[in-house]
C-alpha cells in the first residue's frame, strides 16, 4: 500500500468540511466517564472501551498530541488529559484535525455540550448548523399542541428553525425511531392527524411510522439538504431496518427536490453507493465509520464506498461527539484511507495524478460546499 506521495500530501493540506458533526462534553470527563463516549454501546464490566479498535487508534494516534508516547497505557493517558485540562486537550485535537468548516447537529445533547460557535473558535475555524427534525417535532409537542394543530404547528416550527442563521441542512433520525421500511407516500392530513393524537396522548419519543414520514415529507418542503442517519449506531436502531435500500421507492418519489445525504452507512456502505450511483440526489459519507474501524482498517471502508460511487457524491465527515480526540481520528483515518486508496491507483497506472488530487479535494470539501452552499475556502496566504 502506498504510505507516501503525492496524494498523500495533497490530502495532509487540503482543510476538511466535517459536514456532520456534534459539540464537545464541556465538563472533563471521568474514566467511566471519556470511556462512555468511545463506544455506540454501553460498558460492561470487565470489559473497557480501551480495548477496541477505537480504544487503540486513541493511544495509538491521540497520545503523541498529549506528549505522550505512542501506545500509552490507558491510566497514563488519562492522568495526562486531566493534568492539560479540556480547554488545551480540545485546542490540541481540533486544530491536527485541520478541519475548517463544522456542520453541526444540535438536536443531540444527552450532555452539556459546546455550541457550534464555541467548537469553531477552539479549532480557528467556522461553523454552521443542521436542525434535528425529530427535536422540533418534540418540541412542538412538549410546548402543547391539539392533534388537528399538529401538522400545521410542525411545519411552521420547521420552518422557523432552517430560517435561523447559520442553519444549511436539516437531519432525520428516521433510523433509530422506525427504520426505513416504510410506506414511501406523503400521508394525508387525516392519518397524522389521528396518529398525532395517540403520540399527544401517550408521550415519548417521536416514534410512530406515520409521524415519521409526515417529518420526511416536511424536510422535502423545507428544500433544504437531508441528512439521514444511515447504518451503525446504537442498541436502538435494529440494523436490518436501516439498510439505505430501504427508501429507493421515497427516492423515487422525492426525484428532482433535495439532495438526501447517507450518513455513515456501514456495514451498508456498497448499499448506500449503489444508490447514489443510480439516483442523482443521492451522496454518502462513511463517518462514524472511520473512527470506529480506525485509520488501520479505514481504506478497506473507502474502497467499498467508493467501487461505483460517482466521485463528486462522496463527502467526509467524523460524526464525532463528545471527545475531541474523535475529531482528530475522523480526519486522519479520512485522509490517509483516502490517500491510500488513491495513490495506490495512480502508482498502477489507473488513475492520473491530476484526477486523483480532484478526487481528493472534492471529498475533503468541496462537494460539501457545492451541496451546501458554502463558501469557498480561504487561500492559505490569506490565512497566515
Amino acid at each position: 500500500m502506498g504510505a507516501t506521495g503525492p496524494v498523500h500530501e495533497a490530502l495532509a493540506a487540503l482543510p476538511l468540511v466535517d459536514h456532520h458533526c456534534h459539540g464537545i462534553v464541556t465538563a472533563e470527563p471521568d474514566r467511566a466517564g471519556f470511556e462512555s463516549l468511545l463506544t455506540e454501546g454501553e460498558p460492561w464490566p470487565g470489559i473497557s472501551p480501551f480495548d477496541t479498535p477505537l480504544g487503540l487508534a486513541v493511544r495509538r494516534h491521540c497520545a503523541p498530541l498529549l506528549d505522550l508516547p505512542r501506545h500509552a497505557p490507558a491510566d497514563e493517558y488519562l492522568a495526562r488529559r486531566a493534568e492539560l485540562g479540556a480547554r488545551e486537550v480540545d485546542r490540541r485535537f481540533l486544530t491536527a484535525a485541520g478541519t475548517e468548516v463544522f456542520c453541526v447537529d444540535t438536536g443531540y445533547t444527552p450532555h452539556p455540550i459546546t455550541t457550534p460557535g464555541e467548537l469553531a473558535r477552539t479549532a480557528g475555524a467556522t461553523a454552521y448548523e443542521v436542525v434535528r427534525l425529530e427535536s422540533v417535532a418534540e418540541a412542538v409537542a412538549a410546548a402543547g399542541v391539539e392533534p388537528e394543530a399538529y401538522p400545521a404547528a410542525f411545519r411552521t416550527a420547521a420552518e422557523e428553525a432552517v430560517r435561523r442563521p447559520g442553519v444549511v441542512a436539516v437531519k432525520s433520525v428516521a433510523a433509530y425511531r422506525t427504520g426505513f421500511d416504510l410506506d414511501p407516500a406523503r400521508p394525508p392530513e387525516a392519518l397524522v392527524v389521528a396518529a398525532a393524537r395517540q403520540w399527544l396522548a401517550d408521550g415519548g419519543r417521536l416514534a410512530d411510522p406515520v409521524l415519521v414520514r409526515h417529518l420526511l415529507w416536511t424536510a422535502v418542503d423545507l428544500g433544504l439538504p437531508l441528512q439521514l442517519h444511515t447504518g451503525f449506531g446504537d442498541n436502538d436502531i435494529r440494523l436490518h431496518r436501516v439498510d439505505p435500500t430501504h427508501l429507493t421507492d421515497w427516492l423515487h418519489l422525492t426525484r428532482g427536490t433535495i439532495p438526501v445525504l447517507l450518513l455513515h452507512c456501514w456495514p451498508y456502505q456498497r448499499q448506500a453507493a449503489y444508490l447514489a450511483a443510480v439516483f442523482e440526489q443521492v451522496y454518502l459519507d462513511v463517518g462514524l465509520t472511520l473512527h470506529h474501524v480506525g485509520p488501520a482498517r479505514s481504506r478497506a471502508i473507502l474502497a467499498e464506498a467508493l467501487e461505483i460511487t460517482p466521485f463528486r457524491k462522496l463527502l467526509y465527515s467524523s460524526d464525532a461527539y463528545g471527545l475531541a480526540e474523535l475529531y482528530r481520528l475522523g480526519a486522519l483515518a479520512f485522509r490517509r484511507g483516502l490517500g491510500e486508496l488513491l495513490q495506490d491507483l495512480v502508482d498502477a497506472d489507473e488513475l492520473g495524478l491530476p484526477d486523483a488530487l480532484r478526487i481528493a479535494a472534492w471529498a475533503a470539501g468541496d462537494n460539501a460546499r457545492r451541496l451546501y452552499g458554502l463558501p469557498d475556502p480561504v487561500p492559505r496566504s490569506d490565512r497566515d
